[in-house]
């Protein structure tokens, strides 16, 4: 086990787009190559690892945790598809059971009490400390936010490792107090990006019939949600979102216009209710994957 002052070794199970936006932005903090394997199953994906990262990568998962000569796991990241994780997980429940690393799961919609019970032997408690990670797709380009969830194996240590590795891909990260505060997390932020790009592509699109070049319009509207975004961040805590709102708002003016439009076309409802279908999904998405 790693203490405070020396970085884990972090094994990522599946080398898709978001093990990549963490471990890249590892790597770029200082974190040894030594300390960073990825298992993953596709070939072409393999070579690409390697040659762009210059870290060890293997096909086999359990290889990946355990292999003879490398630093012991102090963090397994999970990282593959929600339909395969019961198979994966099963497949090196034997490795986890004996090593304990912390396992660090970023599959949406998966419950802890499921990835206790594939590690489990024997269906007691099998101890291996489990985190939920939220994380959303911004982390590809380090401006991600993100939740997290700790089950009562988690220590403080591991917490900090968590944080550590959440930190390389998120601006913004929380802790959560319950395990369904995860599906909070995934209404807010989780599927957020696809709500900002479709006011986007809303804007892109009005602003072409109105006479602006695609280009010239998808790039205003991009970079006023950017800057809008911005100015929520660096707002007093004193100061709402209502506030800024209000500010930029004149009364009988062009923004008031569109914004009375918009509440009158019920935008605020849909946004909410959309948020909502997107937390009741995680909830049914639990069940079905506690069947695997």
């Amino acid at each position: 086990m790693s203490t405070s002052s020396s970085p884990p070794c972090i094994v990522f199970i599946g080398g898709g787009n978001m093990c990549e936006a963490i471990l890249s932005g590892l790597l770029k903090t200082g974190h040894p190559k030594s300390l960073v394997r990825v298992s993953e199953p596709w070939e072409q994906r393999q070579e690409y690892l390697r040659e762009t990262y210059g870290i060890s990568v293997f096909a086999d998962n359990n290889e990946a945790v355990s292999e003879a000569g490398s630093p012991r796991a102090d963090v397994v990241v999970l990282a593959v598809k929600p339909q395969v994780v019961g198979q994966v997980v099963r497949g090196i429940a034997s490795v986890l059971r004996d090593t304990r690393p912390l396992v660090v799961s970023i599959v949406a919609g998966v419950a802890i009490k499921d990835f206790a019970r594939w590690i489990s032997a024997d269906g007691s408690p099998a101890g291996v400390p489990i985190v939920r990670l939220m994380p959303n797709t911004p982390a590809l380009v380090g401006e991600g936010a993100a939740g997290m969830f700790a089950d009562a194996d988690v220590s403080a240590e591991q917490r900090a490792q968590t944080e550590y590795v959440v930190c390389n891909i998120a601006k913004e990260y929380f802790w959560v107090d319950s395990e369904s505060g995860v599906d909070d997390v995934c209404s807010v932020s989780g599927s957020g990006p696809a709500y900002f790009f479709l006011v986007i592509e809303a804007m892109e699109q009005k602003g072409v019939e109105l006479g602006l070049s695609r280009q010239v319009a998808r790039r205003l509207a991009a970079q006023t949600a950017l800057g809008a975004a911005r100015m929520v961040l660096d707002a007093p805590v004193t100061e709402d979102v209502v506030t800024l709102r209000q500010k930029v708002t004149s009364p009988n003016g062009t923004t008031h216009a569109a914004i009375q439009q918009m509440i009158k076309d019920g935008v605020p409802e849909g946004i909410a209710s959309g948020m909502q279908a997107c937390r009741d999904r995680c909830a049914s998405l639990s069940d079905e994957f506690g069947k695997l």
